[in-house]
């Protein structure tokens, strides 16, 4: 395969009482788990990119972001041929974290605001990369985990 250009994902960290955020979609037909985030527009930056994607699929805002991680190894697209990802974590915080509409339950879609995604609380204890589905956030799980022995 051949890379042709660069897609740039931007994803956040929302640590709560021993839970990190994660969100349930569908994707191309496909149900992963993954950070909530997404692509980084043109002429957009990341920390933007961060605040408007949380507004869009949390409906709040981001507060006292700091940059995690950003991707240091080659990954090709899974979902669009010709394309490298470079994904860039940042944690942040929210005023109230426990009003957030998540459920217990993955892929929750008819409690979800969005018929294509919804969100809760993964426990990090117990917790093991294949909880996430795309690499890169597994290493950042694996990362998050180690933070916590």
């Amino acid at each position: 395969m051949t890379i042709e250009r660069f897609n740039i994902r931007v994803y956040g960290l929302l640590l709560h009482e021993g839970g990190v955020l994660v969100a349930d979609e569908l994707v191309k037909g496909h149900r992963i788990t993954k950070f909530p985030g997404g692509g980084l527009e043109l002429g957009e930056g990341a920390l933007d990119c961060l605040v408007r994607e949380v507004r869009e699929e949390l409906g709040v805002e981001a507060l006292d972001v700091r940059h995690f991680y950003t991707t240091d190894f080659y990954q090709p697209s899974a979902y669009r041929e010709g394309d490298q990802i470079i994904s860039l974590y940042y944690t942040f915080r929210v005023a109230d974290p426990g009003g957030l509409r998540t459920s217990t339950v993955p892929f929750d879609f008819a409690r979800s605001a969005d018929p294509n995604e919804s969100f809760r609380w993964l426990r990090l204890a117990g917790a093991r990369e294949e909880d996430v589905t795309l690499p890169i956030d597994r290493v950042v799980l694996r990362m998050l985990l180690g933070a916590r022995a």
